[in-house]
């Protein structure tokens, strides 16, 4: 699984329902081999004012709550290789990278 900007997980769902590989590319680097699944990644949330407020006005009633993340996991499912340093790795070989 990989770790993206928000939107990454919605274009691999689109790839995959036009059957069109979809690639991920990150250094060996940035991979954390110590984790099993995406549900491990911690994932940074943002201000929610930045969905409700534009400016001094708010867009929505006052007690409505917000989940604003930074990122989404896209599912190892989804993604055909990660292109790396090293070559393009398909998701179920990477551990053989692992240091």
């Amino acid at each position: 699984d990989t770790a993206n900007k928000i939107g990454t997980y919605s274009l691999a769902l689109v790839a995959k329902a036009h059957q069109i590989p979809f690639f991920v590319a990150a250094p060996l680097s940035t991979v954390d081999f110590k984790l099993e699944s995406g549900e491990q990644i911690p994932i940074e949330e943002r201000d929610p004012i930045e969905l409700y407020q534009i400016g001094n006005t708010r867009l929505c009633p006052e007690g409505v709550e917000f989940y604003n993340p930074a990122f989404d996991v896209t599912p190892a499912a989804l993604i055909t290789a990660i292109i790396t340093e090293s070559g393009a790795i398909p998701p179920q070989e990477l551990k053989q990278f692992s240091p």
